[in-house]
């Protein structure tokens, strides 16, 4: 990109319309799928096409569109790595100075591709809540973890991921009109999908129909990205956690949040799960709690008999399968 010496302002020129072209898509492509097609057929326009499409979603201010493109791109990176030769991941790892070297599998034990000094392993495997990738559930040895190629291109979605997100906090000044005209259709398309991006982050088994008014009304706040209250991300996270939804999908849904803190974000939803600290599982607090905060704007009928969120969404649930099966009859 160096070597090319495109300057901001050259990319008005019809000659970089293909470019431009090929950054909207994979941005797109990130918000409405959060994936990225492979590549284009040819690298003068795929190589310069990233670092632009850094440059759009920087320039959009959007949290959701940030957290989608920086997972997309992690994703598509993790899958090329998979099915290339482990001299070019060491490539990648040293990039991010890894302590990484290859090893040859021993036929009387697990395949092993690579063994990775133990605090890269945690840096990049704490927020993976899979029981295998608990160092007490991994082969190590003086210090080095034993992974397989995959798992090594797993870990380093993670990288790529907090890489791409550091990109992306850059501040963007002035840009030429046509890609600003790039910046505003992606915004507006974020605006547009932003109830469905939501909806798919919620597991089928969690009924949004049910949740209460309060609960619903500061879910509806972070969807559109709007600061919320300390007892009002705590009523919510517990809400959900109580109601059956992992801990990995509750962070996840917390990324479009634009103080959005990984580390902190993962230890305070672990400890409301009752995964730290007093291993205690949080509920949410009472109904006359959340009044005394102004969290509960508006109330319905099912809300004048309870006193409890989870009350509510257990009455609202058991009505909304009165229906369904009323209906199939």
């Amino acid at each position: 990109m160096k070597k090319l010496d495109i300057k901001i302002d050259d990319l008005a020129s019809p000659e970089y319309k293909s470019v431009l072209d090929r950054a909207e898509s994979r941005v797109e492509e990130a918000i409405l799928f959060r994936t990225i097609s492979q590549k284009s057929p040819n690298d003068d326009i795929e190589i310069p096409s990233f670092p632009i499409a850094v440059m759009i979603v920087a320039a959009t201010t959007d949290s959701l569109i940030k957290s989608r493109y920086a997972l997309a791109e992690a994703k598509r990176i993790s899958e090329l790595l998979k099915d290339e030769r482990k001299e070019k991941v060491m490539k990648i790892a040293n990039n991010f100075n890894w302590k990484v070297r290859p090893v040859e599998s021993n036929i009387n034990a697990p395949p092993h591709d690579f063994a990775l000094h133990f605090t890269d392993f945690l840096k990049n495997a704490t927020g993976f809540h899979d029981k295998k990738w608990k160092l007490v559930n991994r082969l190590v040895l003086n210090g080095e973890v034993y992974l397989t190629k995959s798992e090594v291109s797993r870990l380093l979605e993670e990288e790529v991921r907090r890489y791409v997100e550091g990109k992306l906090d850059a501040k963007v000044g002035s840009l030429p009109q046509n890609i600003m005209d790039h910046v505003n259709q992606l915004k507006q398309l974020a605006i547009e999908k932003r109830g469905e991006i939501r909806l798919e982050e919620i597991p089928k088994s969690v009924i949004m129909a049910a949740f209460p008014p309060c609960i619903k009304g500061v879910y509806d706040k972070i969807a559109s990205g709007r600061p919320i209250s300390h007892i009002g991300r705590f009523a919510l996270t517990s809400f959900l956690i109580n109601i059956g939804m992992t801990v990995e999908n509750v962070i996840n849904f917390f990324r479009t949040v634009s103080d959005f803190d990984e580390r902190m974000t993962c230890y305070q939803v672990e400890h409301i799960a009752g995964r730290r600290g007093s291993r205690t599982k949080y509920i949410p607090p009472r109904c006359d709690t959340l009044r005394t905060h102004g969290i509960c704007p508006t109330t319905d009928e099912i809300c004048k008999r309870i006193r409890h969120p989870l009350a509510y969404y257990r009455i609202k649930l058991k009505n909304i399968k009165a229906e369904a099966t009323a209906k199939q009859m």
